[in-house]
């Protein structure tokens, strides 16, 4: 069997596997499902013919049941390397974990690590490479280090004269901006923009804002293109069909996630090493609250959690109703609020790496809690930053807005 009709027949089962199986919670009967950026093959498959192909993928790059790897490959695209970011090119490796250069054993592929002390691809990782692919799920958070990989990755193409395409996934968190803006004194791999905790653009958005902000070390500016999605905008609900890191499982964490992730930097553990990470708060110290977990090590998902095999006392946070963030258009608040207010021993709630002020974006919400502000007040702090960048974020909108 030939080439040319391999890549018809691929084509084609691709075709199949995309009416059924894209991303689709619809809002109504009759509402057609959303098709990803990397099904949009007509569109980019042209533009990739006789190119030498890098690719920034992971668990989430499918199109349908197949992965965009294994698509590109069957349809003679010449992919030379795959770039992992944090949690690795298959999505098993713990948060925070060092994540090695290595080779796949299904595609025989080099893969190298964007995470660890390589953030950003060297010169001769490009060496030879027209065109990067990033393709790889978001949830719409500032210390969600994907952007943080595509930052690194578009400095580094535009450094070494390489083309970036984004193919553009819906963002689950999409319909809303809120949080206080970071603080450059602040920037680190959890945060490089000045930009709100939830910052309402979809993959594709976001890298246009990079470019045109001109974010990227001394201002330079890559060669762009974003692949965008057809019958989706910003007020529609979507639920990922692959969950996007370990411990964020489902849809209750991935909208839970902006408002409580900020515990990672306190004493307070988000049930990291039980089977409902990012789902419930607690502590060992908390002791008068009426829910309990106890973290274990888990491998690929949380070796050695916060409070290992120490009962934590809080709250549970599985049938809370997640239609509030959809309604209220803004972040949870309380949860922090409270906790620090019940917390026994105040000075030891923030952990002393001061990990809090990274995901803050800044030591202001960390001072605002230790004098007691209230919840209006620190949502005053936050302004004007967050309505100016509201403003700025239209300019680089290529879908409805909610």
């Amino acid at each position: 069997m030939n080439k040319l009709l391999i890549s018809i027949i691929t084509f084609f089962t691709i075709g199949i596997h995309i009416s059924r199986a894209q991303l689709t919670i619809p809002l109504s009967k009759g509402m057609p499902p959303v098709v990803v950026g990397a099904a949009q093959t007509n569109e980019y498959l042209p533009k990739l013919k006789g190119k030498t192909i890098a690719i920034v993928v992971n668990q989430t790059s499918m199109i349908g049941n197949i992965h965009l790897v294994d698509s590109l490959l069957h349809l003679g695209i010449n992919i030379k390397t795959v770039f992992a970011p944090e949690h690795g090119f298959r999505g098993d490796a713990d948060a925070g974990e060092k994540v090695d250069n290595s080779v796949d054993a299904k595609t025989h592929l080099p893969i190298v690590s964007l995470y660890g002390k390589h953030y950003k691809p060297y010169p001769e990782d490009l060496k030879g490479v027209d065109i990067v692919i990033f393709d790889i799920q978001d949830v719409g958070v500032r210390f969600y280090t994907y952007i943080s990989t595509l930052h690194y990755l578009m400095e580094a193409c535009a450094e070494n004269n390489v083309d970036v395409m984004v193919f553009d996934r819906p963002n689950p968190n999409g319909f809303y901006v809120d949080g206080p803006i970071l603080d450059p004194k602040f920037k680190s791999f959890v945060g490089m923009h000045p930009v709100p905790i939830v910052h309402g653009l979809t993959i594709g958005e976001y890298a246009q804002m990079i470019n045109g902000e001109k974010w990227l070390k001394d201002g330079i500016q890559c060669k762009l293109s974003v692949i965008s999605m057809k019958n989706w905008d910003h007020s529609k609900t979507y639920i990922l069909p692959i969950k996007p890191s370990p411990n964020l499982p489902n849809n209750q964490a991935v909208l839970l996630y902006p408002s409580i992730c900020l515990f990672e930097g306190t004493e307070i553990s988000l049930a990291r090493g039980t089977s409902f990470p990012f789902q419930a708060i607690g502590a060992p110290a908390l002791k008068d609250q009426p829910f309990s977990f106890t973290p274990v090590s888990i491998q690929g998902m949380s070796k050695n959690p916060p409070h290992e095999n120490q009962e934590c006392h809080g709250v549970d946070l599985r049938n809370f109703d997640t239609y509030f963030f959809k309604k209220q258009r803004k972040l949870n608040l309380k949860w922090l609020l409270n906790m620090y207010k019940i917390y026994p021993d105040k000075e030891k709630f923030f952990l002393p790496t001061l990990f809090f002020d990274k995901l803050a974006g800044s030591d202001q919400l960390r001072k605002q809690l230790i004098a007691g502000k209230s919840e209006s007040e620190i949502r005053a702090s936050w302004e004007p930053g967050l309505s100016n960048f509201k403003k700025m974020r239209t300019r680089y909108l290529l879908y409805r807005d909610y």
